[in-house]
């Protein structure tokens, strides 16, 4: 066991903590992973090699890729964070419920479907349905969808590697798009699944280490580490709130009914998890391994109890001036040590102060803990599993984007588009990987800007909100075999302008004055102050079933556009 009884922080910026051992373990993390999966890459003969890995990876395998994909980066530095900012607890648990019913019905019904006849995704499957307009139009969602979520992926691994090496973040935020675009190109799916399984061991292995090392500084052990979290209520784990105010997140009634909805949508029809589904030998194993990915849950909750644990370390152990300076960056003419003074104290239910000084955003606090805390060489280790976590995720979106726009072009899964065994089409899958790549890096420069003033976690979910409900409507239309592509589209046009008046992000992205945000101020949804900047009234989770709901009843209700009367005959 790691011992940890006096805090080794030397008197040095957290960059130069991060040593030449570290370095190497880190980089060799990496071309370990590149050289397994260059090895695992099987034959690229075609784009069913490419794509679906010759639909022959074993079950347990694609199961934990979609752990892996499902959890990253996100999971392993913003479920902590979530925990150690104010009002942080255990709530987040919830989400699990509706998360687990969700891949049951992707198991059972979901993937009935898909295995009806081959095809490479589920836009393929509404097309064949529906015709080509919905498949086109459910494949332009996910476009939007995936630029907006993953360039917050590629955030969450570019954030630790700035901590740590100090480099500017658009650096950091380019070497991980190189390496994810190099990734990609080496195998296609087959080397995505297998470096996926090798993150999800990491990340499982180094919540393990993070959170024993904390527990075995402590005198009382674990014990000590619950009853002290609990005294500063980071323990609450059920909140049967019922109500839509934007504090309302993490919910029992969110947990079942938003969450499913949004679960659905990112297990049984966006492509980033479903792709893997797709590559299963049969129904059964596509089954099991939608179903078992469940399990990803428990890591979720050690990453939980890290957060604890972190909360509970530095009660003990106060920021020192460059801890405050990761936890409290300098602005203006403020000094981080002043920031963090003026940042409020956590307070026990006995009115007891805490020493933890509670940023607004937490998301750098746990990487900043591995390098100050842990023992060189381990540190890199650590870091190098969220830098190649990122980066895995990052190589899975550019599979699935390349797939979808190659489908959306040539339609190998139809009788009248070109042949699936076409070997022309893996080079231009390959150019498709490049292309968005520097499409999502780009992207991701752009978001810097919102994320200054969002965590990572809320950011993270949040972002996918403008396509979850669209996306499912469309999939359940087609699971019903008749409805109105221009009914889908009013309601996926309607459906993004109530996200829009929902959340904050694409305001702050495109419009950063504050005429326009106090304009916005004065619609229902918003409240706006000067000091505060724009704050939205409302929680987003619930637009996740909204909009669903709504674009299904357009879908079905409205009618399709008549066809012109044939011309008469003399």
């Amino acid at each position: 066991m790691l011992s940890m009884n006096v805090p080794p922080m030397a008197e040095k910026p957290i960059a130069q903590l991060f040593t030449p051992l570290d370095w190497g373990v880190l980089f060799g993390y990496l071309i370990f992973c590149t050289v397994i999966g260059h090895l695992m890459r099987g034959k690229q003969a075609s784009i069913r090699d490419f794509f679906l890995g010759g639909k022959t990876l074993p079950w347990p395998a694609v199961s934990g890729s979609i752990i892996a994909t499902e959890l990253s980066g996100v999971t392993f530095i913003g479920v902590p964070a979530g925990l150690f900012a104010a009002q942080g607890d255990f709530t987040y648990m919830q989400w699990a419920i509706g998360s687990i019913l969700a891949r049951v019905i992707v198991g059972v019904w979901f993937v009935k479907a898909y295995y009806e006849r081959e095809i490479y995704s589920s836009y393929d499957y509404m097309g064949n349905r529906l015709g080509r307009g919905a498949k086109t139009l459910a494949t332009v969602l996910f476009f939007i969808g995936s630029i907006l979520a993953q360039s917050v992926r590629v955030l969450v691994a570019a954030l630790p590697l700035k901590v740590v090496t100090g480099l500017d973040i658009r650096i950091c935020i380019i070497i991980i798009g190189l390496f994810a675009i190099g990734w990609t190109l080496m195998g296609g799916m087959r080397t995505v699944i297998w470096t996926d399984v090798m993150q999800f061991f990491l990340f499982t292995i180094g919540g393990i280490i993070a959170l024993f090392t904390v527990v075995n500084s402590l005198p009382g052990g674990m014990g000590e580490l619950w009853s002290t979290a609990k005294a500063f209520d980071r323990t609450t784990t059920f909140d049967w709130t019922f109500g839509i105010g934007a504090e309302l997140q993490f919910t029992m009634w969110v947990a079942l009914f938003a969450v499913t909805f949004q679960n659905l949508t990112m297990f049984g029809v966006d492509q980033l998890c479903a792709q893997r589904v797709f590559c299963c030998g049969s129904e059964s194993a596509a089954r099991k391994a939608i179903i078992f990915s469940s399990a990803g849950q428990l890591v979720t909750f050690l990453m939980l109890m890290v957060g604890a644990a972190l909360f509970v370390h530095y009660h003990q152990h106060p920021f020192n001036e460059y801890e405050a300076a990761v936890a409290f960056p300098a602005k203006d003419d403020m000094t981080s040590m002043q920031i963090m003074e003026e940042a409020p104290l956590a307070t026990s239910q006995d009115g007891v102060e805490s020493n933890v000084h509670v940023p607004k955003d937490a998301d750098a606090i746990f990487p900043m803990w591995i390098v100050s805390m842990l023992p060189a060489g381990l540190s890199g280790l650590l870091l190098a599993g969220v830098f190649a976590a990122a980066i895995s995720s990052l190589d899975s979106i550019l599979a699935a984007l390349s797939q979808t726009t190659l489908s959306l072009i040539y339609h190998p899964e139809s009788d009248d588009g070109v042949a699936a065994d076409d070997p022309s089409l893996v080079g231009k899958s390959r150019l498709l990987v490049v292309g968005w790549g520097i499409v999502l890096t780009f992207f991701t420069y752009l978001m810097l800007a919102v994320r200054e003033n969002i965590p990572i976690l809320p950011l993270a979910f949040g972002m996918t909100s403008y396509t979850v409900g669209p996306m499912l409507a469309i999939f359940l239309v087609a699971m019903l075999g008749k409805g109105s592509v221009r009914g889908l589209i009013i309601g996926t046009v309607i459906s993004f302008l109530i996200v829009l008046l929902v959340r904050t992000d694409v305001w702050i992205l495109f419009g950063r004055s504050e005429e326009l945000h106090a304009w916005l101020g004065n619609l229902p949804t918003y409240d706006y102050t000067p000091e505060g900047g724009l704050k939205s009234k409302f929680t987003f989770v619930w637009t996740w079933p909204l909009t669903t709901i709504l674009t299904f009843l357009c879908g079905v209700l409205i009618p399709r556009k008549s066809a012109p009367p044939a011309a008469a005959t003399a």
